[in-house]
């Protein structure tokens, strides 16, 4: 899973904390087995291109490779239900 931010992106960072205690947690929902690579949208002109209106963005990368973005989550989220809706989304 990739989550697209910027530096300065307060909404990016409270995803990405509540990304992290998802991540730690146990459970059905378990996301063990997904990996988070956090990608930095101002290094790269393309992505900063299609992503400055969209950060805080999650992609689900694909097993051919290609990326599918995933529903908008709210920033209310809880930490459990949010792992769930990740979770959901990768048992697809």
């Amino acid at each position: 899973m990739i989550l697209y931010s910027k530096p300065g992106c307060c909404l990016c960072d409270g995803l990405k904390e509540k990304l992290h205690a998802a991540f730690s947690l146990s459970g059905p929902n378990s996301l063990a087995d997904v990996q988070l690579q956090i990608r930095d949208i101002s290094t790269h002109t393309e992505w900063e291109t299609l992503y400055r209106y969209e950060i805080p963005l999650l992609a689900r990368v694909r097993e051919d490779g290609t990326e599918e973005t995933l529903p908008r989550l709210s920033p209310r989220l809880g930490v459990e239900l949010l792992q769930k809706k990740i979770a959901a989304a990768f048992n697809q």
